[in-house]
């Protein structure tokens, strides 16, 4: 059940990709500065390192009260390096950047290898969809709350599932990492806990919106406020996954693990011109199996 839930939602955010960044509804450069103005402080760093290596459950752990509570059940219930992508939806992610550095691989005879930070392209990919969800809401304002659509959007506010053109789409536009740059962080393998937080403020955030358009609040005012939100949740997911980096230094690196040449400084779009080359949009056919369907026809 839970695959197929990952699998809808990956195809639903593919077919609606092209709603959210359009001019109205997309997230832009000018946008992205100001929802980064809400990164991590300097109050945040002890809260964000406790996070990164921790479960948000225990950390929010209440001892004092743990005395009144009955935990008593009378049932109970007994060649390039692999990656783990362990409890999360990320095997779209995982697969697509496996392509991606074997491509690099092959360009240099293998001589090279580079391992590229999934947690880099998961934050964007989770602030993506949060955006997807929030303009989704206000595209389908005026429908009643029982449609199907605003259904969708309010039961399913994010996910971590995908598939490959979710892959292309983000390395365009925000860029790689490699590992060293931006590693795995707890709930970046651990998806679950994190993902019940940002969808229960996304619920929160969708019926604000809803009340906005129904109050007929100006477009800008919304585009505002939904602006403010995604602030929000770039916030949340800075504490979980760690703040993208902007800059970085690194030195490639032989299939034996010798350095080869000296460190530079690259930003994300200029390490994925340096590993990916070009656009992956039009250059990869997606082949796919659903076991819903009949074989060879879509």
């Amino acid at each position: 059940m839970r695959k197929n839930i990952i699998i809808a939602c990956g195809l639903l955010s593919c077919v609606l990709s092209l709603q959210a960044q359009t001019k109205d509804g997309g997230i832009d450069a000018q946008m992205l500065q100001q929802i980064q103005k809400t990164g991590l402080g300097t109050s945040d760093r002890a809260l964000a390192n406790a996070i990164a290596t921790n479960s948000i459950d225990d950390l929010a752990y209440n001892f004092r009260n743990s005395g009144p509570v009955d935990t008593y059940f009378s049932v109970e219930t007994p060649k390039q390096n692999i990656q783990d992508q362990k409890s999360s939806g990320r095997c779209w992610l995982f697969t697509g950047l496996n392509v991606l550095r074997a491509n690099f691989a092959r360009q240099h005879k293998d001589t090279l290898k580079v391992e590229f930070s999934h947690v880099y392209l998961s934050f964007y990919d989770q602030l993506e969809k949060a955006n997807l969800m929030l303009q989704g809401v206000i595209d389908n304002a005026n429908k009643p709350l029982d449609d199907p659509r605003v259904q969708f959007f309010f039961k399913n506010p994010i996910s971590d599932g995908g598939t490959f053109c979710g892959v292309s789409d983000l390395v365009e536009k925000y860029g790689v990492v490699p590992m060293e740059a931006m590693k795995e962080t707890y709930s970046a393998e651990n998806t679950s806990r994190m993902a019940k937080i940002v969808s229960s403020k996304l619920r929160e955030y969708g019926l604000e919106l809803r009340k906005m358009v129904a109050e007929k609040k100006s477009k800008a005012a919304i585009k505002a406020r939904k602006t403010e939100m995604l602030g929000s949740i770039y916030h949340i997911l800075s504490l979980s996954l760690g703040e993208p980096v902007k800059t970085f230094s690194f030195a490639f690196k032989d299939k034996n693990g010798k350095q080869i040449g000296k460190a530079k400084t690259y930003t994300p779009q200029q390490f994925y011109k340096e590993t990916v080359g070009g656009p992956l949009n039009g250059t990869f056919i997606m082949a796919m199996n659903d076991p819903r369907r009949p074989y060879y026809k879509t």
